[in-house]
């Protein structure tokens, strides 16, 4: 039996989140000053080459997101040699990874846990999630995926920053 998720609903108050990131800084969503969100990009680790893709093309869309007052980070319970690894390989240049994050920690912010079933993977990793979260803390959306497929692209996730942020739009799903 598996441990219980909970997830955060919007306009609630997101889970606390402090992590160390590739090149010996940090991520805390507490101090994080965006203008108008901190995205969190939650990835499977290293082992998933969907993953790789993925962040190599919100590297090249990190000055657009820093334009529209987004600051994104992607996150993995990958430990600190393999986050490296994976910014290394990938070629990641803008894009900060912080990693450690721990499953029961996924569990808070709604995320899918999974067990190896190769041995390229670590022993129990979480499944991808993006979530904007606003400079006061509080959700404002969130994608949650059971596996590495159909994430929201990077395109459209910019546009609808672009387009909520201009019409105030409110969040939506906690009805």
């Amino acid at each position: 039996m598996s441990a219980e998720i909970t997830r955060p609903l919007p306009d609630t108050k997101a889970p606390a989140l402090r992590l160390p990131t590739v090149g010996g800084s940090s991520f805390d969503l507490a101090a994080a000053r965006p203008e108008s969100f901190s995205m969190l990009v939650f990835y499977r680790g290293l082992h998933c080459p969907i993953c790789k893709g993925y962040l190599n093309d919100l590297d090249g869309k990190f000055s657009d997101f820093e334009k529209a007052g987004v600051i994104p980070v992607a996150i993995s319970s990958d430990p600190q040699d393999r986050a490296e690894k994976s910014k290394t390989d990938w070629g990641i240049k803008n894009l900060p990874i912080a990693y450690n994050f721990s499953v029961e920690d996924g569990r808070k912010w709604g995320l899918y846990i999974s067990t190896a079933i190769t041995e390229q993977e670590i022993p129990v990793f979480v499944e991808p999630g993006v979530f904007l979260i606003r400079p006061d803390q509080t959700l404002y959306a969130a994608a949650i995926q059971t596996m590495p497929f159909a994430r929201p692209h990077f395109d459209e996730v910019l546009g609808a920053v672009r387009y909520v942020t201009k019409n105030r739009y409110p969040a939506r799903g906690a009805a």
